[in-house]
Protein backbone atom coordinates (compact mmCIF):
# COMPACT_ATOMS: atom_id res chain seq x y z
CA UNK A 1 0.00 0.00 0.00
CA UNK A 2 1.24 3.41 -1.36
CA UNK A 3 5.16 2.54 -0.02
CA UNK A 4 6.35 5.83 -0.95
CA UNK A 5 3.21 7.57 0.98
CA UNK A 6 4.69 8.27 4.50
CA UNK A 7 1.08 9.59 5.70
CA UNK A 8 -2.21 7.81 5.15
CA UNK A 9 -6.01 8.46 5.97
CA UNK A 10 -7.39 5.43 8.47
CA UNK A 11 -11.04 5.83 8.22
CA UNK A 12 -13.08 4.27 11.59
CA UNK A 13 -16.50 2.48 10.61
CA UNK A 14 -18.55 0.22 12.84
CA UNK A 15 -19.07 -2.66 10.19
CA UNK A 16 -19.03 -0.79 7.10
CA UNK A 17 -15.24 -0.14 6.22
CA UNK A 18 -15.39 -2.93 3.24
CA UNK A 19 -18.96 -1.53 1.48
CA UNK A 20 -17.37 2.01 1.55
CA UNK A 21 -13.99 0.86 -0.05
CA UNK A 22 -16.19 -0.66 -2.47
CA UNK A 23 -18.63 2.98 -2.78
CA UNK A 24 -15.49 5.09 -2.79
CA UNK A 25 -13.55 3.19 -5.40
CA UNK A 26 -16.00 2.49 -7.47
CA UNK A 27 -16.22 6.67 -7.87
CA UNK A 28 -12.73 7.34 -8.18
CA UNK A 29 -10.47 6.83 -11.38
CA UNK A 30 -7.54 4.66 -11.13
CA UNK A 31 -8.83 3.38 -7.94
CA UNK A 32 -8.64 -0.07 -6.11
CA UNK A 33 -9.20 -2.36 -3.08
CA UNK A 34 -5.33 -3.26 -2.32
CA UNK A 35 -6.00 -6.02 0.88
CA UNK A 36 -8.33 -6.79 3.09
CA UNK A 37 -7.84 -8.13 6.93
CA UNK A 38 -9.81 -9.96 9.04
CA UNK A 39 -10.21 -10.56 12.77
CA UNK A 40 -9.11 -13.88 14.00
CA UNK A 41 -10.10 -15.27 17.25
CA UNK A 42 -7.23 -13.82 18.71
CA UNK A 43 -8.26 -10.59 20.90
CA UNK A 44 -12.10 -11.25 20.68
CA UNK A 45 -12.51 -10.11 24.60
CA UNK A 46 -11.44 -7.06 23.10
CA UNK A 47 -12.22 -6.69 19.83
CA UNK A 48 -15.72 -8.81 20.37
CA UNK A 49 -15.52 -9.44 16.66
CA UNK A 50 -16.81 -12.72 14.56
CA UNK A 51 -13.57 -14.16 13.54
CA UNK A 52 -13.42 -14.05 9.86
CA UNK A 53 -14.74 -10.61 9.88
CA UNK A 54 -13.61 -7.74 7.82
CA UNK A 55 -10.92 -6.08 10.06
CA UNK A 56 -9.42 -3.75 7.86
CA UNK A 57 -9.67 -3.07 4.06
CA UNK A 58 -6.70 -1.65 2.18
CA UNK A 59 -7.93 0.88 -0.57
CA UNK A 60 -6.65 3.38 -3.20
CA UNK A 61 -8.39 6.39 -4.25
CA UNK A 62 -6.88 7.90 -7.51
CA UNK A 63 -3.69 6.44 -6.15
CA UNK A 64 -3.74 8.24 -2.66
CA UNK A 65 -3.81 4.93 0.24
CA UNK A 66 -6.78 5.18 2.49
CA UNK A 67 -7.40 2.16 5.38
CA UNK A 68 -10.84 2.02 6.28
CA UNK A 69 -11.18 -0.16 9.55
CA UNK A 70 -14.19 -2.25 11.51
CA UNK A 71 -13.84 -0.82 14.43
CA UNK A 72 -17.37 -0.82 15.81
CA UNK A 73 -19.96 1.97 16.98
CA UNK A 74 -17.75 4.12 19.60
CA UNK A 75 -16.33 6.48 17.39
CA UNK A 76 -18.56 8.58 14.43
CA UNK A 77 -17.21 10.77 11.05
CA UNK A 78 -17.64 14.52 12.18
CA UNK A 79 -17.45 17.96 9.81
CA UNK A 80 -14.16 18.60 11.84
CA UNK A 81 -12.25 16.30 9.08
CA UNK A 82 -13.36 16.56 5.24
CA UNK A 83 -11.84 14.76 2.41
CA UNK A 84 -11.13 17.26 -0.49
CA UNK A 85 -11.56 16.71 -4.23
CA UNK A 86 -10.40 19.29 -6.29
CA UNK A 87 -11.98 19.53 -9.89
CA UNK A 88 -10.79 21.14 -13.22
CA UNK A 89 -14.42 21.13 -14.62
CA UNK A 90 -18.14 22.03 -13.84
CA UNK A 91 -18.40 18.43 -15.20
CA UNK A 92 -16.46 16.56 -12.61
CA UNK A 93 -18.11 18.84 -9.64
CA UNK A 94 -21.42 17.46 -10.94
CA UNK A 95 -19.89 13.75 -11.31
CA UNK A 96 -18.30 13.67 -8.09
CA UNK A 97 -21.13 15.89 -6.37
CA UNK A 98 -23.96 13.33 -7.45
CA UNK A 99 -21.82 10.13 -6.51
CA UNK A 100 -20.45 10.96 -3.23
CA UNK A 101 -23.64 13.05 -2.15
CA UNK A 102 -26.05 9.78 -2.95
CA UNK A 103 -27.80 8.53 0.11
CA UNK A 104 -25.80 10.98 2.16
CA UNK A 105 -27.53 13.55 4.38
CA UNK A 106 -29.01 16.61 2.25
CA UNK A 107 -29.01 18.84 5.16
CA UNK A 108 -25.27 19.06 5.46
CA UNK A 109 -24.67 20.40 1.88
CA UNK A 110 -23.50 23.52 2.20
CA UNK A 111 -20.53 25.61 -0.35
CA UNK A 112 -19.40 23.03 -1.68
CA UNK A 113 -19.30 20.61 1.28
CA UNK A 114 -20.89 16.99 1.23
CA UNK A 115 -21.55 14.65 3.78
CA UNK A 116 -21.92 11.21 2.50
CA UNK A 117 -23.83 7.82 3.45
CA UNK A 118 -21.35 6.99 5.98
CA UNK A 119 -21.03 10.01 7.31
CA UNK A 120 -18.37 11.33 5.72
CA UNK A 121 -17.33 15.17 4.74
CA UNK A 122 -16.45 15.93 1.85
CA UNK A 123 -15.60 18.98 -0.11
CA UNK A 124 -15.97 18.79 -3.77
CA UNK A 125 -14.65 22.08 -5.06
CA UNK A 126 -12.96 23.89 -8.52
CA UNK A 127 -8.73 23.86 -8.25
CA UNK A 128 -8.29 27.52 -8.20
CA UNK A 129 -10.75 29.00 -5.80
CA UNK A 130 -8.64 29.12 -3.20
CA UNK A 131 -7.08 31.25 -5.64
CA UNK A 132 -9.70 33.34 -5.65
CA UNK A 133 -10.81 33.71 -1.88
CA UNK A 134 -7.46 34.28 -0.74
CA UNK A 135 -7.11 38.22 -0.13
CA UNK A 136 -10.46 39.12 2.44
CA UNK A 137 -9.46 42.58 1.35
CA UNK A 138 -9.94 42.20 -2.37
CA UNK A 139 -13.57 43.21 -3.52
CA UNK A 140 -12.96 40.59 -6.10
CA UNK A 141 -12.59 37.72 -3.53
CA UNK A 142 -15.28 39.43 -1.79
CA UNK A 143 -17.71 38.50 -4.16
CA UNK A 144 -16.32 35.11 -5.24
CA UNK A 145 -16.92 34.68 -1.06
CA UNK A 146 -20.55 36.01 -1.16
CA UNK A 147 -21.39 33.64 -4.22
CA UNK A 148 -19.82 30.18 -2.68
CA UNK A 149 -22.09 31.15 0.68
CA UNK A 150 -24.76 31.49 -1.47
CA UNK A 151 -24.14 27.46 -2.87
CA UNK A 152 -24.53 23.77 -2.10
CA UNK A 153 -23.03 22.23 -4.93
CA UNK A 154 -20.27 24.98 -6.36
CA UNK A 155 -20.59 26.50 -9.86
CA UNK A 156 -17.76 27.38 -11.54
CA UNK A 157 -18.76 30.05 -14.29
CA UNK A 158 -21.06 31.83 -11.15
CA UNK A 159 -17.56 31.94 -9.20
CA UNK A 160 -15.87 33.26 -12.00
CA UNK A 161 -18.32 35.68 -12.81
CA UNK A 162 -18.69 36.97 -9.55
CA UNK A 163 -14.82 36.61 -8.76
CA UNK A 164 -14.65 39.41 -12.16
CA UNK A 165 -17.45 41.23 -11.04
Amino acid sequence: MGLSQKIAVCLWFDDQAEAAAQFYTAIFPNSRIVAVTRYSDVGHEIHGREPGSVMTVEFELDGQSFTALNGGPIFKFNEAVSLQVFCDTQAEIDSFWEKLSAGGDPKAQQCGWLKDRYGLSWQVVPRGMAEMLKNPESEASKRAMAAVLKMKKLDIAALQNAFEG
